[in-house]
């Protein structure tokens, strides 16, 4: 699930003035990154998306969430930075193993920027990272889903070719509110196709 909000829409023109935006794949977190992580995910979480989040979370906890996630084969964490300083992270998330069945989808998930850093283009860059990532492991299709109070996400997914197929109607509960969940996929490869 992601965590864009509306200011993400921003984030469709392209990179501000005066602010050096990138997003790159990370094996590994310095310490310092990992705080700035840790800071981001609670802002994004406050702000009303903590891909699953409602509450922010104890420093400790994050800090076990992101450096357990690193330890996952199946996952690569991509991180959003701006003026040098971690802002956001997305994940593309393999299939296990034993899912022969569907080997040749991956999954986008828990996407997020802080609100502090939205309006660079963070958001619709990572997206288009972890596309490629998928693309150049092979993958086919690329899975989403996002809940339907997060308009900008899905003003984002929408506009770089996601296809919604399908609505959950009690995916989450946020503020003992009960929020439909809305699913999207990609084709990846070339004639838009799965072969």
């Amino acid at each position: 699930m992601t965590a864009m909000q509306p200011d993400d829409l921003e984030a469709d023109s392209g990179a501000g003035e005066g602010h050096d935006p990138m997003v790159e794949r990370v094996a590994e977190l310095a310490d310092d990154d990992l705080a700035a992580l840790c800071e981001a995910a609670n802002a994004a979480i406050i702000d009303g998306g903590g891909f699953g989040w409602v509450n922010p979370q104890p420093r400790l906890s994050l800090e076990s969430y992101f450096k357990g996630t690193l330890l996952v084969p199946e996952r690569q964490l991509f991180v959003a930075r701006l003026d040098g300083t971690v802002v956001g992270s997305a994940q593309l998330v393999r299939p296990a193993r034993n899912n022969e069945a569907r080997a040749f989808a991956a999954e986008l998930q828990h996407s997020f920027v802080a609100p502090y850093a939205r309006g660079h283009g963070l958001a619709r860059n990572m997206t288009l990272r972890v596309e490629d990532a998928a693309r150049s492991l092979g993958y086919h299709l690329l899975n989403l889903d996002v809940r339907e109070t997060q308009r900008a996400a899905i003003a984002l997914y929408e506009s770089l070719g996601y296809i919604r197929w399908g609505i959950h109607p009690a995916y989450a509960r946020v503020g003992g509110r009960t929020i439909r969940g809305i699913f999207y996929y990609k084709l990846l490869q070339h004639g838009g196709r799965i072969v």
